[in-house]
């Protein structure tokens, strides 16, 4: 017999089948609220009526016109689309599939534009699976390791963790930007540099956010000494921190944009946005692929973009997202293993910690288990996999919001007291 392999574990034991909007229903009936939205991606809920109708009337007309071979008006629309929500300037696309995808292809564009080898990552960072964006990512050994030699011309500095720390977030930052400044005199030298690639919030690495003094140092770095700075908006984007792009928080533009996830509600696309000039430099040929900007999800991101828009989800997550956060912050208060609360809009994380303030995996895991028990579902992050992270869909409202906060402090309650097992 044949059977997924042992490896695909999955993060609860739900047998999906069906979802609608925040919830999930499982094949014995029960409904679950889901804060997973498939890692980000059902970005306008479970089967919205508005993406599921555009995405049906999409598979009887067209399903696939390779966008290298045809044009198709689906690709049209979503260009025009996205043209109203992107930064100034950023006005040329390159569609394709997934993150890893869309990173490598910041990469290769950086890379063949600058005429520079290296590619400067911030400790933390999670950028996908494949092995270019494998090399580039260190948010965990488990998405690195076993399959070396990873590609070369990688170089980490630090990111302004400052709850790893120890410190102020102005200290934190102070140190990472000096850093930065030390290994472009000693690893990296500016004219070997093509790049630095950073998440707006760490993702895997523990929802961890940036802050404007950081992004205004790679701002000006870039600037300074000729590098691009590529904001990897893979799960931050299309509304789900409060801001359209998660980058808006901090008031600077990048050179290249790579977006995905909940740019169309569950069906695969993912992209690059930079500008005309900048992209011209890629080198011919360079830029294809079978499936990339797929008739059918980009007809389902028209949608998705219309239902941000109309439904005002980018607002709707910022006002949810204070509300979920302040219930988070009032479970830490009375839970003396929560060690911090952190995120911004629907991209929200509690970290567990042990008495000496050291990760605490376990009870991170008995809390993320014990809160399927109350019909919520929950991801973990982290290094350690010491993180809860809740990513509810953009269209979540105030009963579910409190839902859901009813649900963590029970499963807080049942998890830290060992009631849920050890």
């Amino acid at each position: 017999m044949t059977a997924l392999s042992p490896h695909l574990r999955q993060a609860t034991p739900v047998v999906a089948a069906r979802g609608e909007g925040v919830h999930l229903y499982g094949e014995d009936g029960r409904r679950y609220l889901d804060f997973t939205a498939g890692i980000g991606v059902t970005s306008t809920g479970h089967c919205h009526p508005k993406v599921v109708a555009a995405a049906q009337e999409q598979v009887g007309t067209l399903i696939h016109g390779q966008y290298t071979t045809v044009m198709h008006q689906p690709l049209r629309r979503l260009v025009d689309k996205l043209g109203e929500v992107l930064p100034a300037g950023l006005d040329s696309l390159f569609f394709t599939n997934s993150g890893s995808e869309a990173v490598e292809a910041a990469l290769r564009l950086a890379r063949q534009a600058t005429g520079r080898p290296n590619v400067i990552v911030c400790h933390g960072g999670f950028h996908g699976r494949t092995v270019a964006a494998a090399s580039m990512t260190t948010s965990g050994t488990r998405f690195r390791s076993g399959f070396s030699p990873l590609m070369s011309g990688v170089v980490v500095t630090p990111f302004p963790t400052a709850f790893r720390y120890g410190w102020d977030e102005e200290t934190a930052t102070r140190f990472a930007l000096k850093e930065l400044d030390y290994t472009l005199q000693t690893i990296s030298s500016p004219a070997d540099t093509a790049a630095i690639i950073v998440e707006p919030v760490l993702g895997e690495g523990g929802y961890v956010p940036a802050n404007s003094a950081f992004m205004a140092g790679l701002r000006e770095r870039a600037d300074r000494h000729g590098f691009l700075l590529i904001l990897d908006e893979v799960q931050t984007g299309v509304g789900r921190t409060g801001r359209f792009w998660g980058h808006d928080h901090f008031g600077v533009t990048p050179d290249i944009l790579v977006t995905a996830k909940g740019l169309a509600s569950g069906f695969p696309l993912s992209g690059i946005a930079a500008s005309e000039e900048l992209m011209t430099r890629a080198w011919p040929g360079s830029q294809g692929g079978t499936y990339g900007a797929n008739a059918v999800a980009c007809a389902a991101a028209c949608a998705t973009l219309d239902v941000v828009r109309d439904e005002k989800l980018v607002e709707n997550a910022e006002a949810m997202g204070k509300r979920l956060r302040h219930g988070l912050e009032a479970v830490a208060d009375r839970t003396p293993g929560i060690g911090d609360v952190r995120g911004l809009g629907l991209m929200l994380a509690t970290e567990f910690v042990t008495e000496e303030g050291n990760p605490d995996p376990e009870t991170a895991a008995r809390v993320q288990r014990a809160a399927v028990d109350e019909g919520l579902l929950l991801l973990l992050c982290g290094a350690w996999n010491q993180v809860v992270r809740m990513i509810p869909a953009l269209v979540i409202d105030e009963a579910g919001v409190d839902e859901g906060l009813r649900a963590w402090a029970n499963a807080v309650e049942a998890g830290t007291s060992g009631a849920a097992g050890r």
